[in-house]
């Protein structure tokens, strides 16, 4: 790969990533999967889970005329569909019910399960980007190895 350009789509995957390396960082005795959690509910999070991360995102596109500020090119419209794909499986996958992360055995409940295995795959994801473009510095949580 030559390029080392972020595609759009891992915009809100290095999000997640970064704030959950920022919980691990103030946290030293957290593992990764301690860190998921309490991203879990986190403001990030919510923004997120809410779709305001998008609509926020897409407002600021917007104005202007969804030209991207640092190439300076017009984003296509195909990856701007996929992108309001994205914030729809967010809002799907992230879903959260307050006070409901676990049940009385202490395993998390199905909804909560899929909300950390989406935000597994995306840190995954941001990982492989990282490593696909030889950029390892980037790479803190060491989940795909």
């Amino acid at each position: 790969m030559k390029s080392k350009k972020k595609p759009y789509i891992l915009f809100v995957a290095e999000v997640i990533y970064l704030n959950i390396c920022e919980i691990k960082k103030k946290n030293l005795n957290f593992s990764n999967i301690d860190a998921v959690e309490n991203f879990i509910g986190s403001e990030v999070y919510q923004e997120i889970s809410s779709g305001k991360f998008h609509d926020n995102w897409f407002k600021e596109l917007s104005k202007n005329d969804f030209v991207d500020p640092e190439t300076k090119e017009k984003i296509p419209e195909e990856t701007l569909n996929l992108l309001k794909v994205q914030k729809d499986m967010m809002i799907k996958q992230l879903i959260q019910f307050p006070n409901l992360y676990y049940a009385k055995s202490h395993f998390p409940l199905e909804i909560s399960q899929r909300a950390f295995d989406h935000l597994w795959r995306m840190c995954e994801s941001y990982e492989l980007w990282c490593k696909e473009t030889k950029q390892p510095n980037l790479i803190i949580l060491d989940i795909i190895d």
